[in-house]
């Protein structure tokens, strides 16, 4: 029973994040509490504050949670929720096959 908590603790302590290096001025994070997304960018030592504001920026429109909270703004009733999934969704398919003609031109 003693080597099985052992070795469950070393598990366990093997998957954690906390134990895992991480580089400390490029550290991000992105932590959902109660409902509300929080986006953290830890600033390095030495590091400017332009460097780190871009990275917050960058981090905080691939959330994806200002686009949300754009549509949420105003009642959309769930006709007009899909009119606008299917709109993105040609969009990005376009922007995929647009993004795949690049790829075969580059190769020939």
């Amino acid at each position: 029973m003693a080597r099985l908590t052992i070795l469950l603790v070393v598990l366990v302590a093997a998957m954690a994040t906390a134990f895992a290096p991480v580089p400390l001025s490029r550290t991000v994070s992105t932590t959902a509490l109660n409902g509300q997304t929080r986006v953290e960018v830890k600033i390095g030592e030495g590091e400017p504050i332009e460097s780190a504001l871009r990275r917050f920026k960058r981090e905080v429109n691939k959330s994806g949670h200002l686009m949300d909270l754009r549509h949420k703004r105003y009642f959309e009733n769930s006709q007009d929720r899909k009119k606008r999934k299917i709109v993105q969704a040609r969009i990005r398919k376009r922007l995929e096959r647009m993004n795949a003609r690049r790829m075969r031109q580059r190769r020939s």
